[in-house]
């Protein structure tokens, strides 16, 4: 690994092996308020883990750690990249409204075959919403 001081000169999403990477889910539970959480999973093999086991495991969490008490009832049911590390950032805060090919559709498909690297982060929620969400994009405070 080439260094510059003490600055790797290697890409984060690189640096890691797929068979163990740090994956960020968005967990969102409204788009019009913006109410979403971060959930970072550690050493997720991307070359043995299909779209329907990460979907599993994070509702596993999501039913199981008394912190993700609020989001119990959020249907979740669908997975969607929102960024790739070092990759072009989306303007909007709460979901990735542009590339609609990056939904990972396919529970059947790894993840390494989706395109997901180390660092990549990746938004969970309702389809239903998100469809309605997308029709109007518009945040509300109240």
């Amino acid at each position: 690994m080439a260094t510059t001081g003490e600055i790797s000169d290697v890409l984060t999403n690189l640096a890691r092996p797929k068979t163990s990477a740090t994956l960020t889910i968005r967990i969102i539970k409204s788009f019009e308020f913006r109410t979403e959480r971060s959930l970072v999973l550690h050493d997720v093999n991307l070359e043995t883990t299909s779209v329907k086991d990460l979907k599993e495991q994070v509702l596993q969490v999501v039913q199981t750690e008394s912190r993700w008490k609020p989001y119990r009832n959020t249907v979740l049911d669908t997975l969607k990249i929102y960024t790739q590390a070092h990759g072009a950032k989306t303007t909007n805060l709460i979901i990735n409204l542009d590339n609609d090919d990056w939904f990972l559709d396919d529970d059947t498909k790894l993840l390494a075959t989706v395109g997901l690297d180390n660092e990549s982060e990746v938004s969970f929620f309702n389809r239903d919403a998100y469809d309605k969400f997308k029709a109007n994009p518009e945040t509300r405070w109240d």
